[in-house]
């Protein structure tokens, strides 16, 4: 996707690299018992290793470690059998250890690929350089009181996932396409839930700019964005920028900048830390987590149907074209809704179906598919009833509208309404005589070159029968009777 800056020099190429923080789901988190439960009051669900009490052990959870194994076979990554959780220090008054656990030199999953998404069905490989487990920390809250900051440590010890990404990125666009790839990856795996305005999943930014096929820039980071949105707006503004900064015979600083979503721009926080300033080390309390084989290979043979392989599934048994599985495949509850609906139909009507008026009518009235009035049964069964002529397409459209309204079976509403498709060639017939009786002129017209009438003629027979008619029959016999 070709994305570039235009400044008085010339052109400039973005390049873009993110590091995304995916709270892992779990009951409880990294190294203590304490609930992870979204919403509760601060400091709620605080254990003493989590506020770092003295003598106080990290017990490793077992299930993030699952977690994280699956995420890495989701981005066909590398699984490494040995990691070493080491101590990041710095110091957050949100921070009560005064170092963050997490993994440096030997993480959890190496090397992996995830494929964007992009416009026209094109498709484009991302590299992955690494993913590693890490404690979250704790909130500062600076906006509860005139002169004093509060501190909530729920989030403190917190399981996360930290994806970071080559340098592949090369729009904002791209960014968007990379961050709705992993979040539906993450949910089709049950691993995270993706909900970026709950804090589950954010990510830091890197950004710098260079002239095309020259060597790459200085990079800032902007931390914490929280939203597909604000990401895409970081990129654009701190590109322009940083463009604007070298034009100006300036240079840019590596440091860690901060995104303001009320007016989409970013600001300097503090100069760029380097892992030296870390002072990282083995953590003295923590054994090297060594992982058994088999147990990789069980969690392996667990790893669902992914988006990628779904879509390539869609195209191929179902005809599909890769637009429309695309967005089929966006979301497993999605893709699981188009696949009942499909059964026993035609793959390519229930598509259209879904992705037009069933998306159409959720999105009107602001539900999620979970709150839907009308199942995937009954709308498979809406189809079934088009595909036996049972009622006109047209008709169904109308039955729709019923069944959003009333949650009744498309069944039920034809019969009470009376709507069912006359197909019964002999009042059809009767109709076309009429017709054709009353409309000589119309007659001679058609028979004498103006096909175009054939229309007209299907219109009035559609009126005469009240809309039931099978319309590839009054096309057939009309046909028939007007050649004469």
């Amino acid at each position: 996707m070709s994305y570039r800056v235009k400044g008085n020099t010339g052109e400039w190429e973005v390049v873009i690299g993110l590091e995304v923080h995916a709270q892992v789901i779990s009951n409880s988190k990294l190294f203590s018992g304490a609930s992870t439960k979204f919403g509760a009051a601060p400091n709620e669900q605080v254990s003493l290793v989590d506020a770092a009490m003295p003598g106080m052990l990290p017990v490793l959870n077992k299930e993030v470690v699952a977690q994280g194994i699956r995420t890495g076979f989701g981005l066909r990554a590398q699984i490494n059998l040995k990691s070493v959780f080491e101590r990041k220090n710095y110091f957050y008054a949100d921070l009560p250890q005064g170092y963050q656990i997490s993994q440096f030199l030997e993480p959890i999953v190496g090397k992996g690929t995830l494929t964007l998404d992009l416009e026209g069905g094109k498709t484009r490989d991302v590299g992955i350089e690494r993913m590693h487990l890490e404690q979250d920390a704790g909130k500062s809250i600076h906006d509860q009181h005139p002169t004093q900051s509060y501190i909530d440590l729920n989030r403190t010890g917190v399981a996360l996932m930290e994806v970071v990404s080559d340098p592949d990125l090369r729009s904002p666009e791209e960014a968007g396409a990379y961050l709705r790839k992993m979040r539906s990856i993450l949910r089709y795996l049950g691993t995270c839930d993706g909900n970026m305005d709950e804090g589950s999943m954010r990510a830091d930014v890197n950004v710098s700019v260079r002239k095309p096929g020259e060597e790459l820039g200085t990079r800032t980071e902007t931390k914490n964005v929280n939203s597909i949105r604000y990401v895409m707006q970081a990129i654009e503004f701190e590109s322009k920028r940083q463009v604007k900064v070298l034009e100006d015979g300036g240079e840019i600083v590596q440091e860690t900048r901060q995104f303001d979503p009320s007016n989409g721009t970013t600001r300097s926080l503090r100069s760029k830390e380097e892992a030296h300033d870390y002072r990282y080390f083995p953590d003295p309390d923590l054994l090297p987590l060594v992982l058994d084989p088999k147990w990789v290979e069980e969690i392996k043979a667990s790893i669902p149907e992914l988006p990628d392989e779904k879509k390539e599934r869609f195209i191929k048994d179902f005809g599909l074209s890769s637009y429309d599985a695309g967005i089929l495949v966006i979301d497993r509850d999605r893709a699981d809704f188009y696949e009942e609906v499909a059964k026993g139909g035609d793959p390519k009507v229930a598509a259209n179906w879904v992705i037009g008026d069933f998306f159409g009518a959720l999105n009107k009235s602001g539900l999620a598919l979970a709150e839907t009035p009308v199942s995937a049964k009954q709308l498979g069964g809406l189809i079934a009833l088009i595909k036996d002529n049972t009622i006109s397409g047209r008709t169904a459209k109308e039955v729709f509208e019923e069944m959003w309204e009333t949650s009744k079976d498309a069944d039920t509403i034809v019969e009470e309404k009376g709507l069912k498709q006359i197909s019964d060639t002999g009042p059809i017939e009767a109709a076309i005589d009429e017709i054709m009786a009353a409309n000589p002129s119309q007659v001679e017209a058609f028979r004498g070159g103006n096909e175009k009438l054939i229309g007209w003629f299907v219109g009035q027979t559609m009126k005469a029968t009240g809309g039931k008619a099978n319309p590839g029959m009054v096309n057939q016999l009309l046909k028939k009777k007007l050649a004469g």
